[in-house]
């Protein structure tokens, strides 16, 4: 026979009976789906953070109060800001403190309803060096600096349902209300500023009894002078008691979460292997009992001087077509998970090539190791009892 030939006999069977067809594939699309959805979801991760990294850099350190040897919290020197600014390879560098304040939307909110939120005070450049940006509004200023303004974190905007700025904006903190002036847009690498609402530095010292305690410096460095910076950075804040402050680069922890992505992805794949598996039992089902079914179909056309060859070309082909139905099918509904959760988390989508052909590829291959029994079998059928069955 054809190759033509070959593909219009091993569909017949599922043309046939459409509905057992259908729940066949449906097991193979379902196992494959799931991995082309983990590891394109894995990927469009990656990708986000790339694209985060690319374009916030890398060359961000900060360093933070520790502890003291009696196991006291630390405290950096107020000039802790200008002397690592000072620290050759540094290009910019600013500081929050945290205030022991609450925020709410309004004055006749419960005490306990703060959603979270914390409270810092902030320079005036503080947005250069974490390479924050504003999603509307406008930054603190000289003005808003000294008065009672606020600009919020994305996710601290969220939470207190701010979704625009103006006069009639306001939020209440200690006993007096705040405008808000702007609203920040998310910062990967300082992750603590989206869940804050910030004060201007000298605002907070007078309005709110900040003491002026440094919790955060920021650091951006040149992009070569990182390691650098970073070996002179706790010495620098705090020539005294360096061993008291805490440095950290902050693309580390998302590089950590990809490493850690790649891990969970390793084990989302075992079990989507494991579906793929029960699917290509089900396939080997539905051709045993095909093989049952059709047996007077097997024998007429033996008797008619199809060759054993020819029959279990045929049901090998009927296997191999339903898998390459489900696999293409999963491929699909795999992609489009993945574009629809990348979508709904910002990323860019991402289904490597590579996921896709070995989808494919894995079913074709449980298709034909699944097809291969009831095709020798049906062959083996001699043709006069094949033909007695009523």
């Amino acid at each position: 026979m054809s190759l033509p030939d070959v593909a219009r006999v091993g569909a017949a069977g599922l043309v046939t009976r459409p509905l057992r067809a259908f729940l066949a594939a449906a097991g193979i699309a379902i196992g494959v789906a799931a991995m082309v959805a983990v590891v394109g979801i894995s990927a469009s991760s990656r990708a986000g953070v790339e694209r985060d990294l690319a374009a916030i850099g890398t060359n961000l350190l900060t360093a933070a109060p520790g502890q003291t040897f009696g196991g006291e919290p630390a405290r950096l020197p107020d000039e802790a800001v200008e002397m690592a600014g000072r620290v050759d390879g540094v290009t910019g560098a600013s500081a929050t403190g945290r205030l022991d304040v609450a925020v709410y939307r309004s004055d006749l909110m419960p005490v306990g309803e703060t959603n979270g939120l914390g409270v810092l005070a902030a320079r005036t450049d503080l947005l250069g060096p974490v390479g924050g940006a504003l999603a509307y509004g406008s930054w603190l200023n000289q003005v808003t600096l000294r008065g009672p303004a606020v600009v919020l974190g994305a996710e601290a905007a969220r939470l207190l349902g701010v979704h625009r700025v103006d006069a009639d904006v306001r939020l209440w903190l200690s006993n007096r209300w705040f405008v808000v002036v702007g609203v920040l847009r998310p910062a990967p690498l300082a992750p603590e500023l989206d869940t804050a609402v910030l004060v201007g530095w000298p605002a907070a010292e007078t309005l709110l009894g900040f003491d002026g305690g440094i919790g955060t410096v920021y650091v951006r460095t040149d992009p070569d002078r990182v390691t650098d910076v970073r070996a002179l950075l706790a010495r620098a804040v705090a020539p005294a008691h360096p061993n008291e402050v805490l440095v950290e680069r902050p693309s580390d922890a998302l590089l950590a979460q990809a490493v850690t992505d790649r891990a969970l992805t390793g084990l989302l794949l075992g079990l989507g292997a494991v579906a793929l598996l029960v699917g290509g039992v089900g396939v080997a089902n539905t051709m045993i009992v095909s093989v049952l079914e059709r047996r007077a179909e097997v024998g007429l056309r033996r008797a008619l001087g199809a060759t054993r060859a020819q029959i279990r070309t045929q049901f090998l082909v009927e296997s191999l077509l339903l898998s390459a139905l489900g696999g293409a099918a999963g491929i699909l509904s795999g992609a489009a998970v993945t574009g629809a959760y990348a979508w709904f988390r910002d990323w860019p989508p991402a289904v490597p090539v590579w996921a896709q052909a070995a989808g494919l590829a894995v079913t074709v291959l449980i298709g034909g190791v699944a097809g291969l029994y009831p095709a020798v079998r049906a062959a083996r059928l001699p043709p006069t009892e094949a033909l007695s069955v009523p």
